[in-house]
């Protein structure tokens, strides 16, 4: 007689705890970005500034303030969801294993247009490495952002990316590159909307 395998139908595809830290990093990062770009408008990098209108905090204290408030949920929320997914081994299971066949395959058949989602349980290499690459990306951003912050406390940090002015640039790129991901997640999220759903809820219960 056949065994039956056990039942999943009570296991969300995200559990709560990666729900929750997904939604409040999404919040740090909005607030961060705007934030950032009305700092980054009082003093310019590049030959340009962000419109006064797409940023947060008014004036420069003000953005100076949310800056830094969402810099220690990012922190801190982000701490969390890698502890949580790496003591769960979620980090493993989903994310690995990784190549750059598998990578070269599913890009191609995303361009085409022929990468399934059949089965939002398991990430595609795509997404395996989008992830993985948004997880370091924050990290460089974390980093370069306390030498922005406390460069005399973090002298060794700043020596490490190259002295304070290119720690601007380091992370001016880091934050142009999370843009840059989010941009793509909104597009993926438009065209598979039920990835959201599963965001949102318990909807479309399968295993974790």
């Amino acid at each position: 007689m056949q065994r039956k395998s056990p039942s999943t139908g009570n296991v969300p595809i995200h559990p709560l705890w990666l729900r929750i830290t997904h939604w409040l990093n999404a919040l740090a990062v909005l607030v961060l970005v705007t934030s950032g770009w009305r700092i980054y408008d009082a003093s310019p990098l590049f030959g340009f500034e962000f419109p006064a209108s797409i940023t947060l905090g008014g004036w420069l204290g003000g953005a100076l303030q949310w800056h830094f408030a969402a810099m220690w949920l990012l922190a801190i929320n982000g701490l969390t969801y890698l502890a949580l997914n790496v003591a769960s081994g979620r980090l493993w299971r989903k994310f690995f294993p990784l190549s750059l066949a598998g990578i070269w395959r599913d890009a191609l058949a995303a361009l085409r247009g022929k990468l399934s989602h059949d089965d939002p349980r398991r990430y595609n290499y795509v997404q395996r490495l989008a992830y993985l690459f948004v997880m370091v990306d924050i990290t460089v951003l974390v980093l370069s952002g306390l030498v922005l912050w406390k460069s005399v406390q973090f002298a060794g940090l700043r020596e490490l990316l190259g002295g304070y002015e290119f720690a601007r640039r380091i992370h001016f790129c880091a934050m142009a590159a999370l843009v840059g991901f989010v941009a793509v997640h909104l597009v993926m999220v438009a065209l598979v909307p039920r990835t959201l759903l599963t965001m949102l809820s318990n909807h479309g219960k399968e295993a974790a």
